[in-house]
This record gives C-alpha cells, structure tokens and sequence, in this order.
C-alpha cells in the first residue's frame, strides 16, 4: 500500500494556496500516479479561514484516489506523526512526502523515525528552490530534531 502525503506551507498573510503549497501540490500529484491514497497536511493559519489541507484538496487535480485531509498540523513534527498515523492506520508499506528541497532532510529524518523500519520512505520535492530565509531556518531546526531522534531510539 502505497501513500503519497503533500505537506502543506503558508505564511500569515493570504488567504489562496501559497505559491510553495502549490509547487508541493503539483509534485504531490505526479508523485499520486500509482498510490492507494494521499494525505494533505496543514493546517489554518487565522480562524475562520480554511486549512492548507483544504484548499489543497480544493486544487487537487492529480489522480482519482482517497484524499484524507489532516488540517491540524501545525509544524514539521505534527506533519511527520500525522504521516505516521495515516501509514499505520492505511496499512502503508510505502510512503512518499513531498516537500520542498531545503525541507527535505527533516521532514525524511523525523517522518522515518516514527514509522517502522519495514515501511520504505522517500521524499519528493519540486524543483529546488533555495530561499535563504527559509534555509537558514531548517538548519536551525535541523539539530535539535536529530537529537530528538535519538533521544527517541534509546
């Protein structure tokens, strides 16, 4: 069983898929071609406004397959263990995540450390984008959710 989750990204301002959502999302769907089911996963960034999963699900143009939508998480970890329950739950042997390139390395690290070492992960990500912001950000995140992991193994 195959599932494909799109991690949603949006900033406070806005109320449309941000731009980067939407790059996941196209790579989302090319990644779907063959999958059982795909997870959207973000949530609302301002109250009464919809989820990144929602208006993801809204865009969707991939595949005709099971849309499960997450709208509560909130950061990279919640993402990772709503990846790791919908696998458990689908009964998920494989999982592909599509992020963004400089993303790409935690969200590999910490979605692998909550499922189990017979589920095969891989990352997909759109054409690299390189935001300094951005990678200044995920290096910064990037050591403490390495420790965190192996906190976790012990």
């Amino acid at each position: 069983m195959r599932l494909v989750a799109v991690l949603g990204y949006s900033t406070w301002r806005g109320e449309e898929l941000h731009p980067i959502c939407a790059d996941r999302l196209r790579a989302g769907e090319q990644a779907a071609e063959g999958a059982d089911a795909v997870l959207l996963s973000g949530w609302a960034r301002r109250r009464h406004r919809p989820s990144e999963a929602a208006l993801m699900r809204s865009a969707w143009r991939g595949p005709d397959v099971p849309l499960v939508v997450d709208d509560d998480s909130r950061t990279t970890v919640g993402n990772a263990r709503s990846v790791a329950a919908a696998a458990r739950e689908l009964g998920a042997d494989e999982v592909v995540v599509v992020t963004s390139s400089w993303h790409a390395r935690r969200t590999r690290l910490l979605t692998r450390a909550l499922l189990p070492h017979d589920v095969r992960v891989s990352v997909v990500t759109p054409p690299p984008t390189r935001p300094a912001h951005l990678l200044a950000r995920e290096i910064a995140a990037l050591l403490p959710s390495r420790l965190a992991v192996r906190i976790r193994r012990r």
